[in-house]
């Protein structure tokens, strides 16, 4: 713990002293932002997501039109511009970051006060990714084939958000397929989220408040300064308590899991003019089941190690979380979840970020993927490829029905279904303490 301790503390120093080059202006009405990247989107994904910036403008809600299919892996990606939709101007509300949880005029919070503790940064003293910029993954060289990545697709927009970013800035405001979304990663928690940051006409755009909840991450939204939870996505506290954002499927795995699924996808770059030790783990060490979970303040479950790693499944309100050892071992588990069943992949050959100094050198915690298994009406069942021993190649499962090969992202590479998308079910790869505290009735699958 004290060497955890330690780290953090270099952490804050290192965030703190690079503030000044990460001072952004904060507009005060919302706009679009682009800049020149090289998209894998058609021209009319870039149109969709400029009509939804507009609509923004005029203070009305984003476009939600799906984009035309994406440029085919034979086409080569024209230099294009991809346009970032900010949020709104800062409302004159009471501020439950700055004037506190329960100050004057403020709802009563959904958790204690006492509850949220301090993490050692201040606001944004971790700060956010308001322009991430991006290039082609077939053109990245510098991140190591097992690195690990947050992927999100929407619109046929893929996205891939390095984790050894991540652990730096741990919130990035995005547009993707035209839409509004936030992607955030808590190291502490070992998890990676996603949201639409779109409540009605309002957009909003997040922060990160210096705040742990759980041992998780407590961002802020700028426009009313109301502090969220990152684990679910819910307003705990400010003048939108109990206000929920709407959940994306996000993934983690191998980059080169996602190389071989989008070479044309977009890939994330290290922030310019931004000094940090971008390749590098901040929490050596951090990543091991018999650990001590940072900052956090209840009774861990006893039914599991405190950071036993947990693939928590959610969806219809219902959620499981699946032991990781025991979907390694298997590949493939079915886990039914109120009225539908569901499918989880486990595929080997990504590090994991917070074992090791070096990010890429973390021992092989592989990946995880839940899809609905029902194609055209038919629900399929699936097995591992017998070769299929690591994130590379093509079709690493293989359904039953058809024969068809089947990537860990879900997309059929091989086959009768090949072009077919699963549809991805939300989940969360995380730590068991942080699991059963946000839902202590969670229902455990492949218990040893």
């Amino acid at each position: 713990m004290a060497l955890l301790v330690a780290a953090v503390a270099h952490f804050a120093s290192a965030c703190a002293d690079a503030s000044s080059a990460d001072d952004r202006s904060r507009s005060d009405s919302t706009e679009e932002r682009a800049v020149d990247l090289v998209s894998a989107t058609t021209g009319a994904a870039l149109a969709n997501a400029d009509a939804a910036a507009t609509t923004a403008a005029a203070g009305e809600p984003a476009a939600t039109e799906e984009a035309t299919a994406p440029a085919t892996q034979n086409d080569a990606p024209a230099p294009s511009r991809v346009v970032h939709i900010l949020g709104g101007p800062r409302e004159d509300t009471v501020s439950a970051l700055r004037d506190g949880m329960t100050a004057p005029l403020l709802p009563e919070p959904l958790v204690s006060p006492r509850e949220v503790r301090s993490g050692g940064p201040p606001p944004d003293g971790i700060p956010s990714i308001d322009a991430p910029q991006f290039e082609r993954a077939g053109d990245v060289e510098f991140l190591e084939p097992q690195e690990a990545v947050v992927t999100m697709t929407l619109a046929d927009d893929a996205r891939a958000y390095p984790v050894q970013i991540l652990l730096w800035h741990e919130i990035v405001n995005d547009t993707v397929g035209g839409e509004p979304v936030t992607v955030t990663y808590c190291p502490l928690c070992n998890t990676a989220i996603g949201y639409y940051r779109q409540l009605g006409n309002r957009i909003f755009d997040f922060g990160t408040s210096g705040r742990l909840y759980n041992s998780a991450l407590v961002m802020y939204d700028r426009q009313t300064e109301s502090l969220w939870s990152h684990y679910t996505g819910q307003a705990i506290a400010g003048v939108l308590t109990g206000a929920q954002l709407e959940l994306i499927p996000v993934a983690t795995v191998a980059f080169e899991t996602f190389l071989a699924d989008y070479p044309d996808g977009l890939v994330m770059t290290r922030p310019a003019g931004v000094q940090r030790s971008y390749g590098t783990n901040p929490y050596p060490g951090y990543d091991r089941p018999d650990g001590s979970p940072f900052l956090f303040s209840g009774t861990p479950d006893p039914r599991l190690a405190p950071q036993a790693r947990v693939l928590v499944i959610r969806h219809g309100g219902q959620a499981a979380a699946v032991v990781h050892e025991t979907l390694a071992a298997r590949a493939v588990v079915t886990v039914e979840l109120g009225d539908i069943e569901v499918v989880a992949f486990h595929q080997p050959g990504t590090a994991s970020p917070i074992d090791s100094p070096q990010v890429a050198l973390g021992r092989d915690i592989g990946a995880t993927g839940v899809y609905d298994p029902t194609v055209g009406g038919r629900r399929l069942t699936f097995t591992r490829a017998a070769d299929a021993s690591s994130s590379a190649g093509l079709g690493a499962f293989v359904d039953d029905q058809t024969g068809s090969g089947w990537s860990l992202l879900g997309r059929s590479l091989s086959g009768p279904l090949a072009g077919t998308q699963l549809t991805p079910i939300e989940h969360l790869d995380t730590f068991w303490f942080a699991a059963a505290a946000f839902d202590g009735d969670i229902e455990i699958v492949g218990a040893p």
